[in-house]
C-alpha cells in the first residue's frame, strides 16, 4: 500500500462500503450546496437537504453528536431558508442580501451560547464527554448554528461563521479518520471566502429597497 494513500485513506479499510459510498454522496451534494450558496442560488437548499440527511445518519454512527445535531438543524433551517429566499418583499423582489441588524446580533449571541450549553448537556447525557474532540465539536456546532441561521435570512455575515467553522473542522474530521469529509471542509473554506466576496459585491451594487 502506498504510504501517502494509507495515511489519508487507510482508516476506510474498517468501514463498510455503504458508509463510504454514503459519505462520498454527502460530500458531493454538500459541495454543490455551498457552490449554489456562493452563487446566491436557491438550489443551495434542495442539494443541502440531501447532504444533511445523509450526514445525520453517518454522524450518529461516528458518535459526533454535535455535528449530527448541526446537520439535523441544517435540514430544518434549509426548509426555513428555502421559504425566506423565495418570499417576496414586494411584487417584484424576493428577500435580498443584507447585513445583520443590532437586534439580529443579539440573537446571534443567544443562539451561540444556547447551542454551547445544549450540546454540552447532550454529550454529558450520552456519556460522550470523554475526548478533546467533544470540546471542538461543541464549539463548531455553535458556530455553524449561527451561520446557518444567518444564511437562511440571507445575511452576508453568514460567510464569516462558515469560514471559521470550516477551518476548525478540517483537522477535526481528519483526526477522527473521515478524510473525504475533511477535504470537503477544506474546499468549503475556499468556497466560503469567495462566497463572502461575491455576496459583498452583490450587496455593494444593489439598490436599497424601500
Amino acid at each position: 500500500m502506498n504510504p501517502i494513500f494509507d495515511f489519508f485513506f487507510g482508516q476506510y479499510s474498517e468501514y463498510s462500503n455503504l458508509h463510504i459510498i454514503l459519505e462520498i454522496i454527502a460530500v458531493i451534494f454538500g459541495l454543490l450546496s455551498v457552490s449554489f450558496a456562493r452563487a446566491n442560488n436557491i438550489w443551495v437548499y434542495p442539494t443541502g437537504i440531501i447532504s444533511t440527511s445523509i450526514y445525520v445518519y453517518l454522524l450518529l454512527k461516528w458518535s459526533l453528536l454535535g455535528d449530527m445535531m448541526i446537520n439535523a438543524y441544517y435540514f430544518v433551517m434549509s426548509v426555513y431558508g428555502w421559504y425566506i429566499w423565495t418570499r417576496k418583499v414586494d411584487q417584484t423582489h424576493v428577500t435580498p442580501i443584507s447585513r445583520t441588524t443590532s437586534k439580529e446580533k443579539v440573537i446571534e449571541i443567544l443562539i451561540f451560547v444556547t447551542t454551547l450549553f445544549f450540546v454540552y448537556i447532550v454529550y454529558i447525557t450520552f456519556d460522550k464527554w470523554n475526548n478533546w474532540t467533544a470540546y471542538i465539536d461543541t464549539l463548531t456546532t455553535a458556530i455553524f448554528f449561527v451561520g446557518m441561521w444567518l444564511m437562511a435570512r440571507r445575511k452576508i455575515e453568514n460567510w464569516i461563521f462558515w469560514i471559521v467553522g470550516d477551518i476548525i473542522s478540517v483537522p477535526l474530521y481528519f483526526y477522527k479518520g473521515f478524510t473525504f469529509t475533511s477535504f470537503q471542509y477544506l474546499l468549503f473554506t475556499v468556497i466560503a471566502i469567495f462566497g463572502y466576496l461575491k455576496w459583498k459585491k452583490n450587496l455593494d451594487n444593489s439598490p436599497v429597497i424601500v
